[in-house]
C-alpha cells in the first residue's frame, strides 16, 4: 500500500507491507521492519531494537488528520492514499489544519505554558503533565496559532483527554 502522509510542515511517501504481526516500511528512501503488536490502549512498535509505545487517536481515513502519541509527544498525522483523492482541492488543503494536544495518560496538570491565542512554533511546549511521579512537557507538533486550551494548572486529566488544540 502506498500512501502520502503530512507532519508538521514535512511531507513523505510511505509504502507498507503487512505480513501479520510484521510490517515492511519505505519512507522516501529508507527502509524500516517493523514488529507491530496491540497493547491496552495501543500499539507497541519494535524498530532496530528500539521499541516504541504508540496510541492513534482518530480514524485515519485519507485526507483526515489523526492524532498519533509516541511516549509522551504527539503528532498530528495525515495520511492520503492518492488512489482516493476526489480532486485538486483535497487532502493538500486539509493537512496540517489542526493539531490536538493529548494527554498520554492520566495525571495532574502542573504548569500551562501558553495561553489562548499565543502563537507557538512545532516543538514548543504547550502544557506539563505529571503522571507517576514523572513530569512530561506535551509538545505542538506544528507551527500555529492555541484556539482552544481546556486545562489549567492543578487539574487532573484523563488519558486521551484533549488539552489544547493549535491551529
Amino acid at each position: 500500500m502506498r500512501l502520502s502522509a503530512a507532519v508538521a510542515g514535512y511531507e513523505a511517501e510511505i509504502e507498507l507491507r503487512d505480513s501479520g504481526a510484521s510490517v515492511s516500511a519505505k519512507l522516501d528512501a529508507k527502509h524500516y521492519e517493523l514488529d507491530v503488536r496491540e497493547s491496552g490502549n495501543g500499539y507497541v512498535i519494535v524498530s532496530e531494537g528500539k521499541i516504541f509505545d504508540c496510541r492513534i487517536e482518530g480514524r485515519p481515513e485519507s485526507g483526515h488528520p489523526v492524532m498519533v502519541t509516541v511516549g509522551t509527544q504527539s503528532y498530528g498525522i495525515t495520511l492520503t492514499d492518492p488512489k482516493c483523492l476526489r480532486g485538486a482541492g483535497g487532502a493538500a488543503t486539509q493537512a496540517d489544519k489542526a493539531a490536538r494536544i493529548v494527554a498520554p495518560m492520566p495525571g495532574k496538570v502542573v504548569r500551562v505554558l501558553v495561553e489562548l491565542g499565543d502563537q507557538v512554533e512545532a516543538g514548543a511546549g504547550i502544557v506539563v503533565v505529571e503522571a507517576m511521579k514523572m513530569q512530561n512537557e506535551m509538545k505542538s507538533p506544528m507551527a500555529g496559532t492555541v484556539v482552544t486550551l481546556n486545562v489549567s494548572a492543578g487539574i487532573t486529566v484523563n488519558a486521551g483527554d484533549v488539552l489544547a488544540v493549535i491551529e
